[in-house]
């Protein structure tokens, strides 16, 4: 028997209105996984009301945009709950900009409860600079730290252009802002011109680790010729207080404070449900529209400014 037409197209009609159904609660779904995994300064979202210590992990290269870190730091330091902070880090540095922040922010803290650091492997230049807040400088003996310094770099294309035959008109407003140029040489006013920026960005470096440290600035001007410091060394020459791990730098922090040894310590992290969502979405979308995934989603990079504090083995 012949299909009936008009019960082939209801059912075309009953698919449709079920495929745009499906895609909406796929769409609010994502929606809710978003605005609860974004960022929460708490496990649920929520607010620890007992007493509690916060953790701050900063890792690998440090960005120019941290914004979310910022916050959270804030949200600390206002915490009638939060009663210290330990800053650990294993970080080569970054951003000149970002490690400023975060400096600041992490000073702020500092000005109204006691911080602690736990140095991992390398916390050198902008992750130094971020330590130097803390009230005790813990370092494992083989750390890396210290390269108190600031770099600079643009490179210089225009040997091999002209090799190609090729060549480049570039107008400016004035003599300075095309320095520096990829597709030509630095001026020698060009070089003495970034030659103050990175002089000037390392004195503020300078003056962050005299303060933080205790240091006469021109003690610390004398460290700072960007060379990086063991644990031991950085110990000897009163760039780090202590030798010793995480669990030191926190039972350093209870003994001082007199907080109980049970204290809860809770992460203090930008939380989100990227990793996972990732997978979630392809599955129920795999499920309910019979297609394959691909492609990557929310990624996310590192930013970093033209002027770097990084050490660079």
């Amino acid at each position: 028997m012949a299909p009936d037409p008009d019960l082939a197209v209801d059912r075309l009609r009953l698919k449709r209105r079920l495929l745009v159904w499906r895609v909406t609660a796929v769409a609010a779904f994502v929606v809710a996984l978003v605005a609860a995994g974004s960022h929460s300064l708490f496990p649920a979202g929520g607010v620890v009301q007992r007493d509690h210590l916060v953790r701050l992990r900063i890792t690998g290269v440090i960005g120019a945009d941290n914004r979310k870190q910022l916050e959270l730091i804030d949200q600390a330091t206002t915490g009638t709950s939060v009663r210290g902070m330990i800053l650990v880090v294993d970080s080569p540095g970054g951003s000149v900009s970002g490690g400023e922040a975060l400096h600041d922010a992490i000073a702020r803290f500092a000005a109204r409860k006691p911080v602690v650091v736990s140095m991992g492997g390398v916390a050198a230049s902008a992750g130094y600079m971020i330590s130097v807040p803390g009230r005790r400088l813990f370092a494992a003996q083989s750390t890396l730290t210290g390269s108190i310094g600031v770099i600079m770099e643009a490179p210089d294309v225009s040997g091999l252009l002209d090799h190609l035959g090729v060549k480049v008109d570039q107008l400016v407003s004035g003599p300075m802002k095309g320095q520096p140029s990829v597709v030509q040489p630095l001026s020698s006013d060009g070089r003495q011109m970034l030659q103050g920026v990175v002089a000037d960005l390392f004195d503020q470096f300078v003056t962050m680790v005299a303060q933080g440290r205790h240091l006469p600035v021109e003690r610390v001007r004398a460290l700072a010729d960007g060379r990086p410091y063991t644990g031991r060394q950085a110990l000897a020459l009163g760039l780090v207080d202590q030798i010793g791990t995480e669990a030191d730098a926190k039972a350093w922090l209870i003994q001082t404070q007199h907080l109980s040894e049970a204290i809860p310590v809770t992460d203090l992290r930008v939380r989100s449900a990227r990793p996972w969502l990732r997978r979630a979405i392809g599955g129920i979308l795999g499920l309910i529209l019979d297609d394959e995934w691909t492609g990557s989603v929310l990624s996310q990079g590192v930013a970093l400014d033209g002027a770097v504090a990084i050490w660079k083995p």
